[in-house]
């Protein structure tokens, strides 16, 4: 799309050591803050970005969305898990080791927005609160083109039978089977469910499972591990 620019991280090229090597770029993960800085650098700098043009949430599983112009002057960063901004040059980012990254935006009005969409964000409804809130900026649903970033699939995903019961009320979409044939949960699919439902039709599914990937962080796999970033920005 003319304009927008979305881009997913894997886990290589930066200069964290084991268990986090190399590119982590999360900042709460127990990693060395050196690192994740200067792997933050890196990463911006190969996109074409100013680093200090970057904004980082605080990503706590909710709903929350704002509204932002610049990266955060607060320290500590209020928790949220979806932004979004008229500022063309800001890139958003979230942070995923198995969760799923939403990245939207309309050019037409300038607007784009990032959201984090784990299963209890999925649950919640952070990826049609983040719909909603570029609609306040004027973006227009039917114009948003979305991207998924990286990802478990359904068929890794898996939870105890009451868990995705429990998912699958409120984002039917989301229930899913292994391989095995244990319950899972497939937190992408809840989201294109979610996009539609708000308007939004556009949408490029990654074909990378976090899980399955070796190039890829996976939270599932790992559990001490880093964290990948997908990003959103519109040209300046």
């Amino acid at each position: 799309m003319s304009g927008a620019h979305f881009a997913s991280t894997n886990r290589w090229g930066g200069v964290s050591a084991a268990p986090y090597g190399t590119l982590n770029l999360g900042g709460a993960v127990g990693d060395d803050p050196a690192a994740v800085r200067a792997n933050r650098d890196r990463a911006a700098h190969a996109l074409g970005l100013d680093p200090a043009a970057v904004v980082w949430m605080h990503q706590v599983h909710g709903k929350d969305v704002a509204v932002v112009d610049r990266p955060w002057d607060a320290d500590p960063v209020p928790p949220l898990d979806g932004v979004v901004t008229a500022r063309r040059g800001l890139a958003l980012a979230v942070l995923t080791a198995d969760c799923t990254p939403v990245l939207l935006a309309d050019p037409v009005a300038g607007v784009v927005g990032a959201a984090h969409a784990g299963r209890p964000g999925l649950v919640a409804g952070v990826v049609p609160a983040t719909v909603r809130a570029m609609a306040t900026l004027g973006a227009d649903p039917a114009r948003i083109t979305a991207r998924t970033g990286p990802a478990v699939c359904g068929a890794c995903y898996e939870v105890p039978a009451g868990m995705r019961a429990e998912v699958a009320a409120v984002v039917p979409a989301a229930h899913a089977t292994t391989r095995q044939g244990t319950p899972a949960v497939d937190v992408t699919a809840g989201v294109l469910a979610q996009l539609a439902g708000a308007g939004v039709t556009a949408v490029t599914v990654s074909d990378v499972c976090t899980l399955e990937s070796t190039n890829h962080f996976s939270y599932r796999r790992e559990r001490t591990t880093g964290r990948l970033a997908s990003y959103v920005w519109l040209e300046g």
